[in-house]
């Protein structure tokens, strides 16, 4: 699907959810280089269980009526406390006001852009080139060790941890207990 039919409908669903009272909505543009599942992420909530059902609910019909779309998965739709409609090319998250707060997904995903329904509504070829101008920023920072691994693998070469090491092996034979280790016959 073209970026331009995905923002289209990431509108429509916006439209949808302001149409039913949605509070606090937001789309957050998840990069590329992240381990998202989709290319955008609707983020919104009602104020209790049938709220958040008719905010999916008209979603759900407006995407069908407008561009045909169905929703790949929905989750949730029964408890009312977080619906999780899958399209694809975007998710949309409906939570009640407790549920959004406790998994706080702007949070979880603050790497990700927000971006404004304006910004949405623009020619997709100016987005794309915002887009594509903020990645080589970032590519110009400093590289640090992403993972716990790699910066393990930089304090085991350090030669004055294996030594600080080494003296309290030594120190613990020297006091007498006894040492975990296989007696050497």
């Amino acid at each position: 699907m073209s970026q331009a039919e995905v923002q289209r409908q990431i509108v429509t669903a916006v439209a949808a959810c302001e149409g039913k009272k949605a509070e606090e909505i937001s789309v957050l543009r998840m990069e590329k280089s992240s381990s998202a599942f989709t290319d955008y992420m609707l983020i919104c909530h009602g104020t209790n269980p049938r709220q958040v059902q008719a905010i999916a609910d008209e979603v759900e019909l407006r995407l069908k009526k407008d561009s045909g779309t169905y929703p790949n998965q929905i989750e949730g739709y029964n408890q009312a406390e977080w619906i999780l409609m899958d399209y694809v090319d975007f998710v949309l998250h409906i939570f009640s006001a407790n549920a959004r707060r406790f998994y706080d997904l702007e949070r979880l995903w603050r790497n990700a852009n927000r971006v404004r329904v304006d910004d949405l509504k623009r020619a997709p070829s100016t987005v794309e080139e915002e887009e594509e101008a903020a990645s080589s920023a970032r590519a110009r920072r400093p590289s640090r060790p992403k993972t716990a691994t790699s910066v393990r693998a930089l304090f085991a070469k350090s030669p004055a941890k294996k030594s600080t090491a080494r003296k309290k092996s030594n120190s613990v034979k020297s006091t007498g207990k006894k040492s975990h280790s296989r007696k050497e016959s």
